[in-house]
């Protein structure tokens, strides 16, 4: 009786943040693969993905970026009751440091490189409007997240970040400033959760 109770818990446990890690990673290689051919055949260019005309402009939108999203995430986090909130969500903070940095680390320059780096570069192209382009992708990211459909307060989020990292990454055209701002944000508010120093409305 013991052994099948704990192989209903097993199959019930959904998340698993080496697993999802593993796949981040890969799905992360794909879309390095996909820039570099887009590069190699001129679709895109270098100064697309890591230009460094702006420095001074990078480090400041990275901040601020971050900043602003870490404390969106922890007004939505104080006014929305927690049973709004998608389970998934709630889990990530029970996990060891380690597997909380690996996951957002990965999960971060996964959505970065899919959605800002291939999708909205290509969006641009075809419709050379930079704010459609976001909007667009902003689309592709919600439906990326099919699990907040569910419970549709989660969508507004992720739109909110995602329209603000499309917007830096078309201001600073280098990838590692929205990729930098979407880390820190999401473990920012994980660590939040860790450590007791937040918790959802009830």
């Amino acid at each position: 009786m013991k052994n099948i109770k704990d192989k209903t818990k097993r199959t019930k446990k959904d998340f698993n943040p080496k697993d999802a890690a593993l796949a981040f990673s890969s799905f992360a290689f794909m879309c390095v693969a996909i820039i570099f051919i887009l590069i190699v055949y001129d679709v895109l260019t270098i100064q697309n993905f890591l230009s460094v005309n702006k420095p001074i402009k990078m480090i400041v939108n990275t901040c601020i970026a971050s900043l602003a999203l870490l404390l969106f995430g922890v007004v939505l986090s104080l006014y929305i009751p927690s049973k709004y909130i998608e389970d998934t969500n709630k889990t990530y903070q029970n996990f060891s440091l380690l597997s909380v940095f690996t996951f957002m680390f990965l999960g971060a320059l996964f959505e970065e490189l899919l959605f800002r780096g291939i999708i909205q570069n290509l969006l641009f192209i075809f419709i050379e409007n930079q704010w459609i382009a976001i909007l667009i992708t902003t689309l592709f990211f919600l439906g990326f997240h099919i699990q907040y459909f569910k419970k549709p307060i989660m969508l507004i989020n992720i739109s909110i970040p995602s329209l603000t990292l499309g917007w830096i990454y078309f201001e600073t055209n280098n990838i590692f400033v929205p990729f930098v701002a979407h880390f820190l944000m999401n473990l920012g508010i994980t660590l939040l959760f860790k450590y007791n120093l937040l918790s959802n409305k009830k």
